[in-house]
């Protein structure tokens, strides 16, 4: 195994807490009316497709002709997006500034263009990135290893030598076929506690 030179961190679950619920919680009256909404107007499908650069003002307007009723509420996925945001991870996002002493870090992450800027604003851990790639601005979303092999081409990595650390088992399958090392985060995993065990903290 060769020794450990960058790390790349996923956000959305692994450094940022993001959840449409959030906001959701507010508008609708029970938990029922929330999910039904989540599961079936807004989902997780359709935001992917934003992440894959659709700009969110056609998504929206397509969504708002698919399910009129739900005009206003669709209007807020986006124009009230700020509030899906729950905050870092902050066991995880604290991890950065003191692994970006000893390594060059990095971001991988499947977001809006039109939405990153909003998170980059908020969280100080974006400051110790080296650079990142964003699913938007490339018009490719993980686990297509095309969004991977342009991370590893633009800042000249050699996947051997890389971390890359992410919730999401697909994207860690592709990462991990791609040559790189990896860490399948889970929410009752210590992530401090295991890059320690591999000597990386």
């Amino acid at each position: 195994m060769e020794q450990i030179k960058n790390i790349v961190f996923d956000f959305g679950g692994v450094l940022i807490d993001w959840n449409p619920v959030y906001l959701y919680r507010k508008i609708f009256k029970d938990q029922a009316e929330t999910e039904h909404f989540l599961n079936n107007v807004c989902t997780y499908q359709w935001n992917v497709l934003q992440d894959a650069g659709r700009p969110l003002a056609e998504a929206t307007a397509e969504k708002q002709q698919e399910f009129p009723a739900y005009k206003d509420e669709i209007a807020m996925y986006y124009g009230r997006w700020a509030e899906m945001l729950g905050g870092e991870i902050i066991e995880n996002s604290r991890l950065v500034k003191p692994l970006s002493e000893k390594y060059n870090t990095y971001g991988l992450t499947n977001w809006s263009a039109e939405t990153i800027p909003v998170a980059i604003e908020r969280y100080g851990f974006f400051n110790y990135l080296k650079g990142m790639v964003v699913s938007g601005e490339e018009k490719l979303v993980k686990p297509d290893p095309k969004l991977y092999y342009i991370l590893l081409d633009r800042f000249n990595l050699n996947p051997d030598e890389t971390l890359f650390i992410d919730d999401n088992a697909h994207n860690i399958d592709t990462a991990g076929l791609l040559g790189f090392q990896t860490i399948h985060f889970t929410p009752d995993m210590d992530l401090e506690e295991v890059l320690t065990e591999m000597g990386i903290l």
